[in-house]
């Protein structure tokens, strides 16, 4: 095998690996159809700078601010409007509070970031504090203040 069927493989090990994470890393911040378009950015950014990209000792972790990067450009840029968190279709749909995605898109980008991950997505709180580089005290208290939020919201105690 050469050097670029090894670099392929490679790379695709690791798309194989972390892209479903990395994606709904940024549908935390963006919704489901902006999450996707991040993940793919960061991804494409990542293949271009695969010799430098892979030898990082987080490279998800970088993958991710470069494409959370990027894409706050584009919506400066093109004026997006904000993050979509209304459930996707599905067949029969989940039952959900019709209050929370308001709800949830009102709260800062790094408090819906950590709650989603937490919560939608069953991420550990190591796993976030990892990707987010913050201690997981750090991440365990945006989730008690976006916790919070919600409940107050949603006149519920806890």
């Amino acid at each position: 095998m050469g050097r670029r069927e090894a670099d392929d493989a490679e790379f695709t090990d690791f798309v194989t690996a972390h892209e479903r994470r990395l994606r709904q890393a940024f549908t935390s911040i963006w919704g489901a159809d902006g999450g996707r378009e991040a993940a793919i950015d960061a991804l494409a950014y990542g293949w271009e700078h695969w010799d430098r990209v892979r030898s990082m000792d987080n490279p998800v972790g970088y993958l991710f601010v470069v494409g959370r990067d990027r894409a706050n450009h584009h919506r400066r840029r093109r004026d997006r409007p904000s993050a979509n968190f209304v459930v996707p279709s599905a067949s029969p749909p989940p039952w959900y509070e019709p209050a929370l995605p308001g709800l949830i898109e009102g709260l800062s980008d790094r408090e819906r970031q950590v709650v989603v991950l937490l919560h939608a997505f069953e991420w550990s709180l190591g796993e976030v504090a990892e990707l987010l580089e913050v201690s997981k005290s750090s991440v365990q208290t945006y989730a008690d203040r976006a916790l919070s939020k919600l409940r107050s919201g949603l006149g519920v105690q806890a």
